[in-house]
């Protein structure tokens, strides 16, 4: 079901009403239906939430990441706005999941995205459990061309490569994406050694997944990486970002379904995140799984937010570039 956001998830300190470089967020943030998305001078990127963790719950995770859109919206509100004047940030909305109906919210997701970016404008989606990202993929898809080559980079902890056959869940997305979409491809980096069956690496090995162990993502080896990011995305006519939460180290982000003791701290997340949704290709992005029920003084919240201005900042610089 589609719904607007509440104005009282964009509240928060004023410091000014007319001094514009004193401005937060909520202050500027336009909440706008998604049948009022037209044409527009000023460079936009489009917020959406993905009310629903029917994914985490069939996946038996621990409920709650439902509630995320709306900490993450609140975790933005203040803010300070350091974007340009012809820069504009719109809020289309939520879609929530009712009635455990996953494939449907899934689809209805995939054509709030496919809408926005049909629109030439950047897109991220704020989650929701990570089962987001299959509907994040489906407007994706719809946006381009049936042979246009997808690269898919998750940073996370967890394949999600589980199989389906029953049902789809919040372990199950890229595995259905790659039996379906020849043209897509997946690359995971901060993969668990212990977070993994065995029947998973094989999966993944058997599905050409190109994927990084959380222990080799070290200063050291970080320019590798990159490098090979780089080359990823180069050779792909779309990139599409997700970020599951739960891939950092549960002492920064405890608010998740499946809390990561060895994960990787937000600087290693930050300097991946800047390079993906700096790339020319990347024009979409979803930040997975903060359960605002199980975290500790905000701090999942708060990091998922910076992590989101963090996107904002570059896709909205890489417009018209």
């Amino acid at each position: 079901m589609y719904t607007l956001t509440d104005q009282k998830q964009w509240k928060g300190r004023i410091d000014s009403t007319t001094n514009t470089s004193s401005f937060r967020l909520h202050q500027q943030v336009k909440r706008l239906a998604i049948n009022d998305v037209s044409a527009s001078g000023k460079k936009r990127a489009a917020l959406v939430g993905f009310i629903c963790d029917e994914g985490v719950r069939r996946n038996q995770g621990r409920l709650g990441a439902a509630n995320g859109p709306n900490a993450l919206r609140e975790g933005l509100a203040s803010l300070p706005w350091t974007f340009e004047d012809d820069q504009q940030i719109i809020d289309v909305g939520n879609i929530v999941c009712l009635n455990h109906n996953l494939e449907e919210a899934q689809r209805e997701l995939g054509e709030i995205v496919g809408t926005v970016l049909q629109k030439k404008c950047p897109c991220i989606v704020l989650g929701g459990g990570h089962e987001t990202l299959y509907g994040h993929y489906l407007g994706v898809r719809s946006a381009l061309s049936k042979d246009a080559k997808i690269g898919i980079i998750n940073i996370d902890a967890h394949f999600d490569l589980r199989p389906y056959d029953e049902q789809s869940s919040s372990g199950t997305m890229f595995r259905q994406i790659l039996e379906q979409d020849p043209y897509a491809d997946y690359f995971v980096v901060g993969i668990q050694r212990y977070g993994n069956t065995r029947e998973l690496f094989e999966k993944a090995d058997e599905l050409q997944v190109k994927y990084v162990f959380e222990d080799h993502m070290t200063v050291a080896n970080q320019q590798q990486l990159l490098d090979e990011l780089q080359h990823y995305m180069d050779q792909h006519d779309y990139v599409l970002l997700t970020l599951c939460m739960d891939v950092l180290n549960a002492a920064f982000a405890p608010g998740v379904s499946a809390p990561s003791p060895f994960g990787l701290d937000p600087s290693t997340v930050r300097t991946i995140l800047q390079k993906v949704t700096a790339h020319p290709h990347t024009h979409s992005f979803d930040v997975c799984e903060v359960n605002p029920l199980l975290d500790e003084n905000g701090r999942t919240v708060k990091l998922g937010a910076y992590f989101v201005y963090e996107a904002l900042n570059n896709l909205l610089r890489g417009q018209g570039s």
